[in-house]
């Protein structure tokens, strides 16, 4: 099997280029763009200010569509890049409801392929003390929250009877630490579990989340957008995400949006092929990426997570609390003190992102005949990562 994957994989362009981020050495950055200094193939994009009231950006956590900056990428049609357009201690809000509420049942994790019903129902409550007295030292047992990779809301993923290929990943990477598993699209490998969305399975998509997606959306010209369905990764900095494609969705007319918090990552975008070289960039805390039409079904990965380049434990955007004063009708709520301590002990090593996806289009089901899309995806942000070898030296933890 481990032949297979690396014959697979070959040395494709964006392959070479994953590999090479991917490297704990790889100290020479000069390619990656960089949004809060844009040029060269950056330009700047046009937001649709009128879409979204003021008052609607404040109850959403954000400044008013107006004081965002938004960039595209030559070569990259429907592709925009938002940096931080979150008000002041509103990204608290969103975090601690990644690590807290969110990971509540009935959505789904992956804990719950390793683990029982009863020990996966309050992930955080199981982790904060834990968290809380957690120091500098890699060999201390990790809470069930560090250990927890993915999170699904809304419309989860069915999965066929293929082998898990996070299980395999699990099993190849116990047999050969250094091993960073080549990732393919579905039509490469036939045995990688397919996902699928199911209408017979769906949990209530949170509806703050939805709130805030849906101005995002109509900020960007997206207007009646639907988040249907939502994948929340959890990083550290020995995490990576394989190379894939987002196309599970039955209506790829809608966007995708990304949301990230805490450390920083380099973000792999490339092309229709795995031929093409990607393009590398920063992201950072608060940052916003949309991936629409000719961008919304092109590779990408993430190679690697990297300290927040503030040189402070956490961004300075995550400094500062939520004001007294929050607008009527807001969806952003107050953390309290020792709850934000354990969010920001959790972000001092790790980052979270938010993917809020459309699966149908307005009025559109499933097929009747399977209760899926009928059209299966390999590679997810669900499954993809992979731990250093560093981290895993010690005995490995069957629940992780």
């Amino acid at each position: 099997m481990a032949a297979a994957l690396t014959r697979e994989g070959g040395e494709d362009a964006f392959r070479r280029l994953f590999r090479f981020y991917r490297q704990r050495d790889a100290s020479d950055l000069r390619g990656v763009v960089d949004f809060s200094a844009p040029g060269g193939q950056v330009f700047k994009s046009q937001l649709s200010i009128s879409s979204v009231s003021d008052q609607d950006a404040y109850r959403a956590g954000l400044r008013p569509v107006s004081q965002w900056k938004a960039y595209g990428l030559n070569g990259y049609p429907g592709f925009i890049f938002i940096p931080n357009p979150f008000l002041p201690g509103c990204q608290r809000h969103w975090v601690k409801q990644c690590l807290k509420l969110y990971t509540q049942k009935p959505n789904v994790c992956n804990l719950d392929l390793h683990m029982s019903p009863e020990k996966t129902v309050d992930l955080w409550g199981q982790s904060k003390e834990q968290l809380r007295r957690k120091g500098s030292s890699k060999w201390e047992p990790r809470s069930l929250l560090e250990k927890l990779r993915w999170v699904t809301l809304g419309y989860h993923y069915n999965w066929d009877t293929k082998p898990c290929i996070y299980q395999v990943s699990l099993l190849l990477g116990r047999l050969n630490k250094n091993l960073v598993i080549p990732f393919q699209s579905s039509q490469n490998h036939s045995w990688e579990r397919e996902k699928k969305y199911s209408a017979n399975h769906h949990t209530p998509f949170p509806s703050d989340l939805a709130f805030l997606s849906e101005q995002v959306a109509a900020a960007c010209g997206f207007r009646g957008f639907q988040a249907q369905a939502g994948i929340l990764n959890y990083y550290h900095f020995d995490s990576s995400l394989g190379i894939h494609v987002d196309e599970s969705e039955l209506d790829h007319s809608r966007p995708l949006l990304s949301f990230s918090f805490g450390q920083s990552s380099i973000f792999l975008l490339g092309g229709l092929k795995r031929e093409e070289a990607p393009t590398a960039m920063f992201m950072h805390s608060g940052d916003i990426m949309v991936m629409s039409g000719f961008s919304r079904l092109l590779y990408h990965a993430v190679p690697r997570v990297l300290p927040n380049p503030e040189g402070t434990a956490l961004p300075l955007c995550l400094d500062q609390g939520l004001p007294s004063d929050l607008p009527v009708g807001s969806v952003v709520e107050h953390s309290s003190d020792e709850d934000w301590h354990v969010c920001a002990k959790y972000l001092q090593s790790s980052r979270i992102n938010m993917t809020i996806r459309q699966v149908l289009a307005e009025g559109q089901k499933f097929p009747e005949d399977s209760g899926t899309n009928g059209k299966g995806q390999a590679l997810s942000e669900d499954s993809h990562h992979q731990e250093n070898s560093r981290a895993k030296r010690h005995k490995p933890n069957t629940d992780s």
